[in-house]
Protein backbone atom coordinates (compact mmCIF):
# COMPACT_ATOMS: atom_id res chain seq x y z
CA UNK A 1 0.00 0.00 0.00
CA UNK A 2 3.11 2.45 0.88
CA UNK A 3 4.37 1.98 -2.71
CA UNK A 4 0.93 2.68 -4.42
CA UNK A 5 1.04 5.62 -2.69
CA UNK A 6 4.25 7.16 -3.43
CA UNK A 7 3.76 5.94 -6.82
CA UNK A 8 0.53 8.49 -7.12
CA UNK A 9 1.87 11.22 -5.07
CA UNK A 10 4.69 10.71 -7.83
CA UNK A 11 2.61 11.04 -10.94
CA UNK A 12 -0.13 13.02 -10.07
CA UNK A 13 1.87 16.31 -9.92
CA UNK A 14 3.46 15.26 -13.34
CA UNK A 15 -0.11 15.14 -14.87
CA UNK A 16 -1.76 18.43 -12.75
CA UNK A 17 1.28 20.36 -14.01
CA UNK A 18 0.76 19.51 -17.95
CA UNK A 19 -1.22 22.11 -18.62
CA UNK A 20 0.89 24.51 -16.87
CA UNK A 21 4.18 23.04 -19.03
CA UNK A 22 1.95 23.69 -21.80
CA UNK A 23 1.02 27.18 -21.25
CA UNK A 24 4.83 28.40 -20.90
CA UNK A 25 5.91 26.26 -23.95
CA UNK A 26 2.90 28.16 -25.84
CA UNK A 27 4.05 31.53 -24.30
CA UNK A 28 8.27 31.16 -25.16
CA UNK A 29 6.87 30.08 -28.70
CA UNK A 30 4.56 33.12 -29.32
CA UNK A 31 6.82 35.76 -27.51
CA UNK A 32 9.32 36.47 -30.57
CA UNK A 33 6.15 36.48 -33.30
CA UNK A 34 4.22 39.00 -31.02
CA UNK A 35 6.82 41.44 -30.22
CA UNK A 36 7.55 41.10 -34.01
CA UNK A 37 4.06 42.37 -34.64
CA UNK A 38 4.19 44.78 -32.21
CA UNK A 39 7.57 46.43 -33.67
CA UNK A 40 6.49 46.14 -37.14
CA UNK A 41 3.01 48.04 -36.02
CA UNK A 42 5.12 50.42 -34.39
CA UNK A 43 6.98 51.45 -37.42
CA UNK A 44 4.30 51.65 -39.86
CA UNK A 45 1.79 54.16 -40.92
CA UNK A 46 -1.41 53.04 -41.95
CA UNK A 47 -3.18 54.55 -44.60
CA UNK A 48 -5.85 55.60 -42.02
CA UNK A 49 -3.18 57.29 -40.21
CA UNK A 50 -1.82 58.94 -43.33
CA UNK A 51 -5.46 60.08 -44.64
CA UNK A 52 -5.51 62.13 -41.37
CA UNK A 53 -2.33 63.78 -41.90
CA UNK A 54 -3.24 64.71 -44.79
CA UNK A 55 -6.01 66.30 -44.04
CA UNK A 56 -4.91 68.11 -40.86
CA UNK A 57 -2.27 69.68 -43.48
CA UNK A 58 -5.04 70.76 -45.62
CA UNK A 59 -7.14 72.22 -43.45
CA UNK A 60 -4.13 73.88 -41.77
CA UNK A 61 -2.88 75.33 -45.63
CA UNK A 62 -6.33 76.19 -46.02
CA UNK A 63 -6.77 78.37 -42.65
CA UNK A 64 -3.40 79.99 -43.72
CA UNK A 65 -4.92 80.52 -46.81
CA UNK A 66 -7.90 82.36 -45.51
CA UNK A 67 -6.30 84.10 -42.88
CA UNK A 68 -3.89 85.94 -45.85
CA UNK A 69 -6.97 86.72 -48.12
CA UNK A 70 -8.45 88.87 -45.62
CA UNK A 71 -5.44 90.66 -44.56
CA UNK A 72 -5.09 91.11 -48.63
CA UNK A 73 -8.57 92.81 -48.55
CA UNK A 74 -7.70 94.65 -45.95
CA UNK A 75 -4.36 95.83 -47.39
CA UNK A 76 -5.98 96.17 -50.71
CA UNK A 77 -9.40 98.78 -49.20
CA UNK A 78 -5.82 100.72 -47.73
CA UNK A 79 -4.01 100.99 -51.08
CA UNK A 80 -7.36 102.41 -52.25
CA UNK A 81 -7.80 105.05 -50.33
CA UNK A 82 -4.23 105.87 -51.61
CA UNK A 83 -1.90 104.18 -48.94
CA UNK A 84 1.67 103.61 -50.75
CA UNK A 85 2.53 101.31 -47.68
CA UNK A 86 -0.61 99.19 -48.00
CA UNK A 87 -0.03 98.51 -51.76
CA UNK A 88 3.50 97.22 -51.20
CA UNK A 89 2.30 94.71 -48.48
CA UNK A 90 -0.85 94.12 -50.27
CA UNK A 91 2.01 92.29 -53.33
CA UNK A 92 3.52 90.87 -50.40
CA UNK A 93 0.50 89.29 -49.23
CA UNK A 94 -0.15 88.34 -52.71
CA UNK A 95 3.19 86.37 -52.81
CA UNK A 96 2.87 84.77 -49.82
CA UNK A 97 -0.89 83.37 -50.93
CA UNK A 98 1.02 82.18 -54.57
CA UNK A 99 3.50 80.59 -52.62
CA UNK A 100 1.00 79.04 -49.50
CA UNK A 101 -0.86 77.76 -53.22
CA UNK A 102 2.45 75.92 -54.66
CA UNK A 103 2.93 74.51 -51.02
CA UNK A 104 6.13 76.27 -50.72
Amino acid sequence: MGRNRRLVLAIAPMILLQGCVASVVSSVVTAPVKIVSKTADVLTTSQSESDEKRGREMRKREESLGKLSRQLSKAQERCADGDRDACEKAQDIRDQIEDERDGR
